[in-house]
């Protein structure tokens, strides 16, 4: 089985102490149609000046983003609801991987990245912008 993959760049505008630090993350990109059952692998790499958190987060049609994974812990494996991810910080990448589809993961996925620098206040607010990458599961 084939995997579809289209990259593009999406800008992540990272806002802390009124400031802004423009951070690049790199995700495929578009519409991928895959047969329910099929491997799924959405690729997430970036670039930042700090040490992030790399996450995903999942929008179903109809409902709000929502996190799916993180992780700031080289090397080690995060998962959730059959998703899992990890983070390769020589690579700079976090590629979202499941072995095998449903038709109920169906939906909109999103990869961002965010400071984690110490001693801040306030906290951290990220801006998602398109592209993104929509995923469409067609019944076996």
């Amino acid at each position: 089985i084939n995997m579809l993959s289209i990259t593009c760049s999406v800008l992540l505008t990272l806002l802390m102490f009124r400031k802004s630090h423009g951070d690049s993350v790199t995700q495929t990109a578009g519409l991928v149609t895959l047969v329910e059952g099929a491997p799924m692998i959405l690729n997430c790499t970036y670039q930042t000046i700090y040490s992030v958190f790399i996450l995903w987060y999942v929008q179903y049609l109809d409902k709000a983003p929502q996190l799916l994974l993180k992780s700031a812990t080289e090397n080690q494996k995060t998962e959730n609801q059959g998703f899992h991810a990890t983070l390769v910080k020589k690579e700079n990448s976090f590629h979202l991987q499941k072995t095998a589809v449903q038709t109920s993961d169906s939906a909109v996925y999103y990869c961002a990245v965010r400071d984690t620098v110490r001693g801040t206040a306030g906290g951290n607010r990220i801006t998602l912008h398109p592209p993104f990458c929509s995923i469409h599961v067609l019944p076996d």
